[in-house]
């Protein structure tokens, strides 16, 4: 088993959440593949922690929809099939164009639509950098659209969904998956919220959702 970045490295403090992120960020990349096995033993000795700290870091990935148990309850990295993915963006496409449509109905839109370009920027700065900075920065963007609505029923809602999504991402591979990352296609969604029009904020959304599902699994 080849030896991931993301899984050396941990510090001493709370080395169950290190652990749940460094394997959260292993699979969101890919490095640990989708129908991959976890193997305790394997990973406690890369991670440097007891088996013991690993179940539960396991668990946690569990419920996050990031691993699946398969016969005599032994986990693997979650495989989606087509049929998930475009599930998947369809649920982000109802929640994220109703915090679109919560955010043009508030006051305080232009302040949201200020703190969205800060995160654009984020996101152009991210495209210089690793794979992993770049998937994270996407998945910023997208969080903070739903928390900036204010409505924490949409936001759990979507944190619900977010082990789902980072599986998502990586599905067709590489290319597929920084094209769907594209700060244009993002901008055309801050743009339809500052404009103020829900009819078109809730059409592009819709639109960005259904390009990135097709664009991962065709049609």
């Amino acid at each position: 088993m080849a030896v991931a970045a993301s899984l050396l490295g941990l510090e001493k403090k709370s080395l169950r959440e290190q652990a749940v992120s460094a394997l959260r960020r292993a699979i969101t990349s890919g490095e640990l593949e989708p129908g991959r096995h976890l193997v305790e033993t394997e990973l406690s000795e890369m991670l440097g922690i007891s088996r013991g700290t690993l179940r539960e870091a396991l668990r946690q990935l569990e419920q996050e929809g990031l691993a699946s148990a398969g016969p005599r309850g032994r986990l693997s990295v979650r495989h989606l099939d087509a049929k998930e993915i475009r599930d998947i963006f369809a649920v982000r496409a109802a929640l994220e164009s109703l915090a679109s449509r919560t955010l043009i109905e508030q006051p305080r839109r232009a302040k949201a639509v200020g703190e969205l370009r800060d995160a654009l920027e984020l996101m152009a700065e991210a495209a210089e950098r690793s794979l992993e900075d770049r998937i994270e920065a996407d998945l910023d963007f997208h969080r903070l659209l739903c928390r900036l609505s204010g409505n924490e029923t949409l936001l759990h809602q979507w944190l619900s969904l977010e082990g789902s999504i980072r599986m998502s991402i990586m599905f067709a591979g590489l290319e597929r998956a920084t094209s769907n990352m594209s700060v244009d296609r993002h901008r055309d969604v801050v743009d339809a919220i500052e404009s103020g029009d829900v009819d078109t904020a809730r059409q592009t959304i819709i639109e960005h959702m259904q390009g990135a599902a097709a664009n991962l699994v065709g049609g």
